[in-house]
């Protein structure tokens, strides 16, 4: 089970996309519950990971120092804008399995969207972590928008040969509904992800795996199939609220159907995966497992904004699904095993479908 843990509401930038903290009736800026309660929730389960989660989970250090020393599970993770790494000694840093540092790509783009300076702070955030010895897996965390060029960007942040993978989400539905919509997708997106695959297979044709999160991703789920939806929100993945609230998704902090439990009374958890019609009938629906489990149940854009992330996740998973027979036989002429190709080998917050 993945346990995502919010350090606290608060964050330091205000992002576009979410306006930066959350309010303090919806998650509180201090942890509510007791660590007793936590490790009642946790330790009992052999393959527990934990990852730090906020507003900006390095606002409350303390919190994570207290968790890493006080709860055993296999794996740490977190997702942090990168603007403060040295609030946390060196040797917590080398305790993660994952970090992920929110990057959208070029400088332009994500100060755009993150504030002046973002950028900066989350490049030097890590190479930072490489040179005080983190050896995990890390991994540039991009939202996309209508500034985004995913051609460009994707291989902007390879270029610069300090993330082992990257990953993107698409900004829709929980936004402003985008000003050219179907021209982006078409005109931009498709196309870019095609180059973008087109690289992606090169490089495995000559031995070498590029750390694409979705292509890679999407190719597990095709092999080994998966839970509904691809994060395993309310399945095999709760995040627990500062108040002591347990959710299904970590952003679905005011939505009633999310909750599926409370801290303090953890033995009545109702955990199941919440995606059905028109996804469990599709042809996709072993991939694609519904997509994001947020944007399934709020659906801000309508049915016709459902649709067309239909069909940007549908033309994405086409990218490696026709073209599975060649890609098993790069990795088999290459030498490589498979399984160092399928990722994450665990759920380290990679929702895995953009």
């Amino acid at each position: 089970m993945l346990y995502i843990l919010f350090t606290t509401g608060k964050c330091n930038l205000r992002c576009e996309y979410c306006g930066g903290s959350f309010g303090e009736n919806e998650v509180p800026w201090k942890v509510q519950y007791k660590l007793d309660d936590l490790k009642r929730l946790i330790e009992h389960d052999n393959e527990a990971t934990i990852a730090f989660y906020g507003g900006e989970p390095l606002m409350n250090p303390n919190f994570i120092i207290d968790v890493m020393e006080n709860i055993k599970v296999k794996r740490f993770v977190i997702q942090t804008n990168g603007t403060l790494v040295r609030s946390l000694p060196e040797k917590y840093w080398k305790m993660f399995s994952a970090i992920l540092i929110s990057v959208d790509g070029v400088e332009e783009v994500n100060d755009k969207y993150r504030g002046k300076g973002a950028y900066k702070l989350a490049i030097s955030a890590a190479n930072y972590l490489r040179e005080i010895g983190f050896n995990g897996d890390l991994i540039a965390r991009m939202t996309i928008t209508e500034d985004s060029n995913i051609f460009r960007d994707v291989m902007h942040l390879l270029g610069i040969n300090l993330f082992d993978h990257v990953h993107w989400q698409l900004n829709f539905i929980w936004s402003k509904k985008w000003r050219n919509l179907n021209e982006w997708i078409e005109q931009n997106y498709k196309i870019g992800l095609k180059k973008l695959f087109d690289i992606w297979l090169n490089e495995l044709r000559n031995k070498k795996v590029l750390g694409i999160a979705p292509f890679q991703g999407i190719l597990k789920r095709i092999l080994d199939g998966g839970v509904a939806p691809p994060c395993e929100s309310g399945v095999n993945s709760v995040s627990v609220n500062t108040n002591g609230e347990i959710i299904a998704c970590p952003i679905a902090v005011r939505e009633n159907w999310a909750k599926v439990g409370n801290i303090r009374n953890n033995n009545t958890l109702n955990l199941k995966s919440m995606i059905t019609e028109p996804c469990t009938s599709c042809e996709y629906f072993k991939v694609c497992g519904g997509r994001c489990l947020y944007t399934y149940k709020e659906r801000f854009w309508g049915e016709n904004g459902f649709k067309i992330t239909c069909d940007v996740t549908k033309f994405t998973i086409d990218l490696v699904k026709n073209n599975l027979y060649e890609i098993l036989g790069y990795i088999k002429n290459a030498g490589i095993k498979v399984d160092e190709v399928k990722y994450p080998s665990f759920n380290n917050t990679v929702e895995i479908i953009p």
